[in-house]
């Protein structure tokens, strides 16, 4: 139902939007390959509340364009860009040094489409990003300058087109902050609210030092994390492959064999033929069986909090898992948590990043916790005592911080000491697992080749 108010508030926003129009859109326009902003002071005075219905109204009318472009060889390569207008589109990629050969915008509709995949940027990139675009500024390169060069070395034409709509967003006046937050799918929130907070204090050189630094150090976990399992996982997939070669394969031929001898087969050899005809017969049905399930498990555990909450509690009470969950968790909150303290965010904020910051939802809830607490004056402290997932070293440091007010110096301390531990765990684990995996696959294979050979002997005694 439409009333007074309704259309009133339409009113203003539609005012706004052709405000917006007239002045700030133009100055966009007429200053789009200028560093400074030329917004005049007509449009700067304006209230927060008028900003925002503009910016809004921006949004509205940016839109992807496909372009083609020809190489210096003569090849010609395709990719996407989102402009304001076409005019602006084919101006910017001709200023960039593109020789454009088409470009039209990106059909909407359901009977014509165009799917632009847009690949995120790994961490190790990024973190190299960062530490080029702090040089640059650092040697007097300008910001739009710095990331021009991060899109014309880009091989990768979804990177490319990232770097080159950050150039575009600065060049029409907005700040990288701004810009980084117009693609959440690429930029982490902690990066784009810590170089917010780096524009006001104005130390961006040096916040992006400290991002590329903490993102390093993510990727260096991961990648110790991911080395700690391949061996395993590729023992584990050789073992189920020889398994299924010897009862689809092997076991077969000597079935005839056994089947002519009138004596009752070891039980161990009857066991083993069934199970080799019944891999025989449903192997693609198993397969499919299996697929189906690791699908619909990674389906639910993306998209359903409370499926996905149950898992991370049952991994939390696997006894070396756990300890590496738990470290990995407490390591990222504290790095996280002393980052954006050290850089004069406030608690509150830092804590809105945190919980952004985690995939498990059981430390999120652990956050919101601390939310709620400091909201009613109590202390960080209080949402960790006596958790079964915070250990009492972490716990007790942030007391510690707390009250001799170096809570960022002890997270920071917190964040070395369990990355350490971190470390140890999947080390351990990896040394767990690989003997009991050829534990594994010896015993399942031994039994196989003792199913064969004790009739074998049998039949020999017989015979002789």
């Amino acid at each position: 139902m439409i009333t007074d108010d309704n259309i009133i508030t339409y009113a203003y926003k539609g005012l706004a939007a052709l405000f917006y129009t007239i002045f700030r859109k133009k100055d966009k326009i007429k200053g789009l390959f200028y560093e400074e902003n030329v917004f005049d002071d007509h449009v700067k005075s304006n209230n927060n509340r008028l900003e925002e219905a503009s910016n809004k109204a921006l949004d509205l009318d940016k839109m992807d364009f496909k372009y083609k472009y020809k190489l210096p060889n003569g090849k010609i390569k395709s990719n996407t860009f989102a402009a304001y207008n076409i005019e602006q589109a084919k101006t910017y990629l001709a200023s960039e040094g593109y020789d454009v050969v088409s470009i039209e915008p990106v059909k909407k509709d359901f009977l014509s489409f165009d799917i632009v995949l847009t690949s995120p940027i790994k961490t190790s990139e990024m973190a190299f990003a960062l530490t080029q675009v702090s040089t640059y500024l650092k040697a007097g390169i300008s910001l739009i300058d710095a990331y021009r060069i991060l899109a014309k070395q880009a091989v990768k034409p979804s990177i490319k087109k990232i770097y080159n709509e950050v150039v575009y967003d600065l060049l029409s006046g907005e700040s990288l902050s701004e810009s980084l937050e117009k693609q959440p799918k690429i930029f982490p929130k902690l990066l784009t609210n810590m170089i917010k907070s780096s524009e006001l204090t104005g130390d961006l050189p040096v916040i992006l030092d400290d991002m590329a630094n903490y993102y390093t150090e993510i990727d260096k976990t991961k990648k110790e994390l991911r080395s700690a399992m391949t061996y395993p996982t590729i023992v584990f997939i050789m073992a189920i492959a020889v398994i299924v070669f010897v009862l689809e394969y092997v076991v077969p031929n000597y079935v005839n064999m056994f089947s002519s001898w009138s004596s009752d087969l070891p039980f161990i050899t009857v066991m083993t033929i069934n199970f080799s005809n019944y891999i025989k017969e449903n192997l693609l049905e198993i397969s499919v069986i299996i697929i189906i399930i690791l699908l619909l498990y990674i389906y639910t555990f993306r998209h359903v909090k409370s499926f996905k909450k149950i898992m991370q509690y049952i991994y939390l009470k696997i006894p070396v898992v756990k300890n590496i969950i738990m470290y990995s968790e407490v390591s990222m909150f504290a790095k996280t948590f002393a980052s954006l303290l050290n850089h004069g965010v406030f608690i509150t904020d830092s804590m809105d990043v945190l919980m952004k910051v985690s995939d498990n939802e059981i430390y999120k809830s652990i956050i919101a916790k601390t939310v709620s607490n400091l909201n009613r004056g109590g202390k960080i402290s209080e949402a960790f005592k006596n958790n079964p997932y915070i250990p009492i070293v972490a716990y007790e440091m942030i007391v510690t911080g707390e009250s001799t007010g170096k809570l960022g110096t002890m997270m920071e301390k917190v964040a070395d000491y369990y990355q350490n531990l971190y470390q140890n765990a999947t080390k351990t684990i990896k040394s767990l697992v690989e003997p009991i995996l050829i534990v594994f696959l010896t015993f399942t294979v031994g039994i196989i080749i003792i199913s064969i050979i004790v009739p074998m002997f049998e039949m020999y005694k017989v015979i002789k």
